[in-house]
């Protein structure tokens, strides 16, 4: 790769039919829908893709799947995350293999007694590195229950060759982002947010190049991006503050289920079914999501009608 990745790269959500199996043609709707959305690239098997619902079969499955549909338009990244090594290098080998512009992977973790030492997470990271020949996202998030200090993302970052871009969005994301930025210098390739763009704004001021958000409105929280690098900072606070109140509601009372519901209602996906143990969102969180959705009119409420 020789230009640098930019601008906003959600996280394409995994539709399943009503009975829960996994919906093919859905997840091709889902990929044209958010292209058409103006995205500038794709995340695939995340969080936000239910990836710890999904099986080994199924994540070859949309890996292929997707890479092959995207064919090109967008880049895609492949998120690998897995407690064990070996787990991951399979992964990201296969990533590679079809065509993936990045892997994004969270540190090792099971558990918050099951992480381990700063050297395990190092070599962990160095595994996946020396296998592939495309460059890692390090995901750092809460979820994981894993501290990974400035120094410690610094020091991959300098001594791993394909470990080059940062998604934060631990509390205090804007500090930390600063932080590695000034101390990686220009082996941070690419500083992004992620929390569906929550403190976008701060974070871009930290000096953020990217963001990972849902699939939901991307096509507003871009503008965001873009009106901020073109020096643009009160179109960027006005466009920001518009989208904010939905962002807030997804991060806060709707999580994931989110985008596919919104999809749903917009005749992209035939089914918002997330997999047990996740359960449907309450009518009331929904109602006020699809009605937030609407007063901005939001692309994936009409994409299919």
């Amino acid at each position: 790769m020789t230009q640098a990745l930019t601008g906003i790269f959600p996280v394409a959500p995994t539709p399943f039919h009503d009975d829960g199996a996994l919906d093919c043609e859905g997840m091709k709707r889902v990929l044209d829908c958010m292209i058409d959305q103006g995205v500038d690239g794709i995340c695939i098997l995340a969080n936000y893709s239910e990836q710890f619902l999904i099986s080994d079969a199924e994540r070859e499955t949309l890996t292929r799947l997707c890479i092959e549909h995207v064919a090109g338009r967008v880049p895609v990244i492949v998120t690998i995350s897995h407690f064990a090594t070996e787990i991951v290098v399979e992964r990201a080998k296969l990533a590679e293999s079809c065509g993936a512009a990045m892997v994004m992977m969270m540190p090792p973790y099971h558990g918050v007694g099951l992480v381990p030492a700063p050297k395990g997470i190092f070599e962990h990271f160095a595994a996946v590195s020396d296998a592939i020949s495309i460059p890692i996202m390090i995901q750092d998030a809460p979820l994981s229950g894993v501290s990974l200090p400035v120094p410690l993302l610094v020091d991959m970052a300098q001594k791993l060759e394909q470990v080059s871009y940062f998604k934060i969005e631990v509390p205090y994301a804007a500090d930390k982002l600063a932080a590695l930025i000034e101390a990686g210098g220009k082996h941070i390739v690419g500083p992004f947010d992620g929390e569906e763009a929550v403190t976008l704004l701060a974070d871009l001021d930290a000096g953020a190049t990217g963001t990972m958000t849902s699939a939901l409105q991307p096509e507003l929280i871009r503008q965001i991006v873009v009106d901020y690098r073109d020096g643009r900072s009160d179109a960027a606070l006005a466009q920001w503050q518009r989208c904010l109140p939905l962002i807030n509601h997804e991060n806060r009372q709707c999580g994931l289920r989110a985008a596919k519901t919104v999809m749903m209602e917009g005749g992209v996906i035939g089914s918002d079914r997330v997999r047990h143990p996740l359960t449907a969102m309450s009518p009331r969180t929904k109602d006020r999501l699809i009605q937030m959705a609407r007063d901005l009119d939001v692309i994936a409420l009409r994409w299919g009608k």
